[in-house]
């Protein structure tokens, strides 16, 4: 099969082996006519992932990575499958199952048990709507709800504004990147808008692997057209005729929305020659990840796209210079597109009628772990994330104490209990030596090791690096080597300067964001809490 695909595109075979051996979702051996797989990452592996796992192997006769001998089963442990607030998650034949429990196995393997409902979007009083308003409505993915809510309106006024006073109203609004890096969405609109060379390119980066997120699941299942509207907006601004969605491969919920949606604007005329009837065109593709994490970083994103491993490019030149093909791009992630046409509706005023002058509008804010009522909740910048947690996600479920908040996913930091009343924007967590990053916020009571938790997360972290850079690629492996003799036989002196020697270098010197945050999570523990003292030899 590889020779044959070489064959038809004119590649080397060992060009598309050094593909397919790279992401985690193709296979150069054969696997089985069923997948299982089970999510085994921070929240899920405090739910009992590892008792569901153990559960499948027994039952189907296997250990993970195994298929079973008539070639029906392979069992598979993934890392964050994007439905937090439902723990444990398995995906079995693209059907998502959660709140599983090894009694279930047998109902699950059957086809007796009912697969996964929506996660619940939390609608509190008195806290914004904005990304959540249309909430409760069903069948909202579909063009014709969509337009009964004023959907493309806010395409057919920014094409009667014009590109410059679009990327001033963007500007105006103060919206930030709701991805992690919080770049002021506007500037980027204006530095691609003002880069030289054609083709230029829009790009959605859909691909929400940060464990602990699953609110771009949700926009993309609930809302898709928003993000296409939003997309043919910009490339309006920017002066882009083609855009990217690029949905990671385990949402295939979500895959096959954008898929119609794609299509009813297309057909529409959304989408297409003459969008609208005006002298400009701009059409979107949907491509599917194949399960790798870094694939989320912009420029590897590019290059998933290009067909080639997903492997982070040196900057400079950044994407609005040299982007997709090598063209200028622009690159936003799901709920920043999600804000565009609220923003160009209703005016930048609007939109900063909530939050604070630095950190203006609304966040979705995705609550897991031991949180009384998990959930995704809107909430307008600066909150405390004590409110969050405990006047509206219900405080930690039983009544139990708090051991920590995780508080921006694997690539976060820890958040002590006295800690909470830090404010959720883009400045002040940056005094706990924090971000909001993705938008993640997993809550863990006092029955958690917080150094398994750690462990949980550098395995992550050194399995999905790409290794292209040594920082990184050893930094990672040397960080989950010492965790592990930690958890096994107690911390040797100096274990902890080691680890904040590692995690500093790869901070500092890893050519992208997977490595710069692969220690944050060790980092903040040993700050917060010091290596155990009952573990030291």
């Amino acid at each position: 099969m590889l020779a044959e695909v070489a064959q038809a595109f004119h590649l080397p075979v060992s060009q598309v082996y050094a593909v397919a051996t790279y992401y985690g979702l193709l296979y150069t051996e054969p696997v089985g006519r069923r997948f299982v797989r089970v999510c085994e990452s921070l929240v899920c592996a405090c739910a009992g992932a590892t008792q569901v796992v153990d559960a499948l192997g027994r039952r189907l006769g296997v250990r993970p990575g195994e298929t079973t001998p008539d070639g029906e089963f392979t069992l598979e442990v993934v890392p964050c499958l994007g439905a937090c607030d439902r723990a444990p998650v398995v995906l079995l034949d693209n059907v998502l199952y959660t709140g599983l429990d090894p009694s279930q196995i047998e109902g699950l393997l059957t086809g007796r048990l009912q697969p996964a409902v929506p996660g619940v979007v939390a609608t509190i009083g008195g806290m914004p709507r904005v990304l959540t308003e249309h909430a409760a409505v069903t069948g909202l993915h579909r063009l014709e709800r969509y337009l009964e809510r004023d959907g493309f309106a806010a395409l057919r006024k920014a094409l009667d504004m014009g590109p410059e006073a679009i990327v001033g109203e963007v500007k105006a609004s103060g919206l930030v990147g709701r991805g992690g890096a919080a770049f002021p969405t506007g500037l980027k609109w204006q530095l691609a808008a003002q880069a030289p060379g054609q083709p230029k390119y829009v790009v959605c980066n859909a691909d929400e692997s940060e464990p602990g997120t699953f609110k771009d699941r949700w926009l993309l299942e609930h809302n898709p057209l928003a993000i296409i509207e939003a997309m043919a907006i910009a490339g309006y601004a920017v002066g882009a005729c083609q855009g990217y969605i690029y949905v990671r491969g385990e949402y295939p919920d979500a895959y096959a929305r954008l898929q119609t949606a794609v299509a009813e604007a297309s057909d529409a005329g959304f989408l297409g020659e003459r969008v609208l009837g005006r002298d400009f065109a701009f059409a979107i593709e949907v491509r599917r990840g194949a399960g790798a994490y870094v694939a989320g970083e912009e420029t590897a994103l590019f290059e998933s796209i290009e067909g080639k491993r997903p492997m982070p490019r040196n900057k400079p030149p950044s994407p609005t210079t040299a982007g997709l093909f090598g063209k200028p791009t622009l690159i936003n992630n799901v709920e920043t597109l999600a804000n565009i046409p609220l923003i160009i509706r209703h005016g930048a005023s609007w939109f900063r009628q909530w939050g604070t002058p630095q950190s203006p509008g609304t966040r979705l804010f995705c609550v897991s772990g031991h949180a009384a009522r998990p959930g995704i909740y809107e909430v307008p910048l600066g909150i405390s994330l004590r409110t969050l947690i405990y006047d509206l996600a219900g405080g930690v479920r039983n009544g139990r104490p708090l051991r920590a908040v995780v508080l921006g996913g694997a690539a976060g930091t820890f958040v002590a209990p006295e800690q909470l009343d830090v404010a959720l924007d883009f400045q002040a967590p940056a005094a706990l030596g924090a971000t909001l990053g993705s938008g993640a916020v997993m809550v863990f009571d006092d029955s958690v090791d917080i150094w398994e938790i750690a462990l949980n997360c550098a395995r992550f972290f050194a399995h999905e690096s790409c290794g292209k850079c040594f920082p990184c690629q050893l930094g990672t492996r040397r960080q989950v080597e010492i965790l592990e003799r930690v958890q096994a036989r107690g911390a040797r002196p100096g274990d902890a300067e080691l680890l904040r020697d590692i995690g500093l270098t790869m901070r500092d010197a890893s050519l992208c964001g997977l490595g710069q945050t692969a220690a944050s999570l060790v980092l903040s523990a040993i700050d917060l809490w010091g290596v155990p003292q009952e573990r030291q030899a």
